[in-house]
């Protein structure tokens, strides 16, 4: 990796969980307490958009009570020092990476703290709780809803992530299940375009076959660690 120049970063759930932030899928295959098919699907929402907003709402006011880690901290640094193309692609909905300092950042399942329009297609900073029927600052529509990519709808920004693919030299996968497409896939099309691949994971995952590199332990010793032997090729 010491010739690298250009770097693409996926992270998941494993990333923020050493913050307090529940994973994705808990035991039982539940997701703070509720089945993901019931808070996380267009259908939910449809048939129930108090239960979902009210979950939504819940999670946006839990993040005043976490703080980014070593890793997230550690990620911010090789985005500030990091003198080559670096696209950190985070499935997660908290705003962890933000705080520690992350700029080259793109989340692919939205935001907690982002409201949607489903009328207009608006995206506008939300940070209160955001009941069924509120109305869109910029149509007017009493339309908004949690600005997250539920199961069935479209990651954002998936032209930009595979173009940033096609061109890496290294694509890491950090605290990721390897079972959620299309994420899943990336490192698949990484190594197509012939970029090395390196997995950072708390235990091997999924897709952990597909890695030329796969590393066990926790993300706030295994990300430090990476990104400090990054730099150095750079220093």
């Amino acid at each position: 990796m010491s010739d690298a120049d250009s770097i693409v970063i996926l992270t998941g759930a494993g990333v923020s969980a050493e913050s307090g932030i529940a994973t994705f899928r808990g035991p039982g295959g539940l997701w703070e307490g509720h089945r993901v098919e019931d808070v996380c699907t267009p259908q939910a929402l449809a048939r129930d958009p108090t239960l979902v907003h009210r979950f939504y709402d819940l999670r946006r006011a839990a993040l005043v009570r976490v703080q980014p880690n070593a890793a997230h901290l550690a990620l911010a640094r090789l985005d500030a020092m990091w003198p080559g193309e670096l696209l950190i692609v985070t499935q997660n909905v908290d705003d962890l990476h933000e705080r520690a300092g992350a700029r080259r950042l793109l989340h692919m399942h939205g935001e907690l703290r982002s409201a949607l329009c489903a009328a207009c297609g608006d995206q506008s900073r939300w940070e209160q709780d955001l009941p069924p029927r509120t109305t869109c600052p910029q149509c007017g529509a009493a339309a908004l809803r949690p600005d997250i990519v539920f199961f069935g709808e479209m990651p954002y920004r998936m032209e930009v992530i595979e173009a940033a693919l096609a061109r890496a030299d290294i694509f890491v996968s950090i605290g990721t299940s390897g079972a959620v497409y299309p994420a899943a896939g990336f490192v698949q099309t990484a190594r197509w375009h012939g970029a090395d691949t390196l997995e950072l994971n708390l235990e091997p995952s999924a897709g952990s076959h597909l890695f030329a590199e796969s590393r066990t332990g926790p993300a706030g010793v295994l990300v430090p660690e990476w990104v400090d032997a990054m730099l150095a090729t750079v220093a």
